[in-house]
């Protein structure tokens, strides 16, 4: 008898943790993985403006393109720079991690850009991969080295693959973190307590706390697995690509998985009107699902469309 009680109790407890598992997934329910557009070369980059549109990256055709929250495809912008991955700020302006000549740019609207950031220490960039905004204007963002055919230059000027700081002066610019070894992924949470930073090198993503004047401290692993792009949404889920786009919860345990065959996954965001779609960028496509959670800030101003 009391084994019998033994093996029900043990029975029951798997099948609730079976349900509270599927119950965390922050995919919608029946939600199944749509097909947007697919007449590129390699997407990446999305990320939605205030409205819910998302603009993206088709990097080796060097243009921004934009999926509007109606539903129509455009270009916004080409040539960009050969821009990568992009980012808004508060106030509604496009930056663009531009690797034809490793520089940062931001963008108006108008599709007027400037250029933020050209060096450090006087030496080139290996070419800024993606970025992510703090609510205090700072800007945080990867340099990996991954060598391009359009470049007429020698190997990498910098002595290592690092994260960078940008200060609100959008002048002064930092070393972060200099101790990974391909930094990629890179977003924090819209407190601006944290960053989350993946280091696709070596197949771990990291957290780190933001401190008062920007600085990285306390940086603990968060996941044994590295990620191209990365996202955030309102319940504190982190979502990694590469194999599809793996979702893991504030705790760094993995509660969802949006699988993508045959395909290399790039990037990830929400949008839409009410920011519950997830966009992602692979390959050759656009693609989106919905979810049940919504993506989270800073929520740029809203611009003219």
């Amino acid at each position: 008898m009391p084994t019998f009680r033994f093996i029900v109790v043990c029975v029951w407890v798997s099948v609730g943790f079976c349900h509270r598992l599927a119950a965390e997934s922050p995919v919608a329910d029946g939600a199944q993985l749509e097909t947007l557009a697919s007449e590129f070369k390699f997407t990446e980059g999305p990320i939605a403006d205030a409205h819910g549109n998302v603009f993206f990256t088709d990097q080796p055709n060097d243009r921004i393109m934009k999926w509007s929250t109606d539903g129509k495809l455009s270009t916004f912008l080409k040539p960009s720079g050969r821009s990568n991955g992009l980012f808004f700020d508060l106030n509604g302006t496009l930056l663009a991690c531009a690797d034809e000549k490793n520089e940062l740019w931001a963008i108006a609207m108008d599709g007027t850009h400037k250029v933020l950031i050209t060096n450090y220490n006087g030496k080139l960039l290996n070419g800024p991969n993606d970025l992510w905004v703090h609510p205090s204007g700072r800007i945080y963002f990867t340099d990996p080295l991954y060598k391009r055919p359009y470049w007429n230059r020698g190997p990498g000027e910098q002595d290592g693959q690092h994260v960078y700081m940008i200060d609100r002066d959008r002048k002064t610019i930092t070393r972060a973190d200099d101790k990974l070894v391909q930094p990629n992924g890179i977003i924090g949470t819209p407190d601006g307590k944290h960053l989350y930073v993946a280091d696709i090198g070596d197949k771990k993503t990291y957290v780190y706390d933001i401190g008062d004047d920007g600085r990285l401290s306390n940086r603990t692993l968060f996941c044994e697995m590295g990620s191209d792009g990365m996202t955030i949404d309102s319940d504190g889920n982190v979502y990694l690509t590469g194999q599809g786009v793996t979702i893991f919860n504030s705790a760094g345990e993995q509660i969802g998985k949006v699988p993508l065959s045959g395909t290399w996954t790039a990037n990830v965001c929400f949008g839409g009107s009410d920011r519950k779609t997830l966009f992602i960028t692979a390959t050759k496509g656009l693609y989106s699902i919905d979810m049940k959670t919504q993506g989270v800030g800073p929520i740029p101003k809203n611009t003219d469309e």
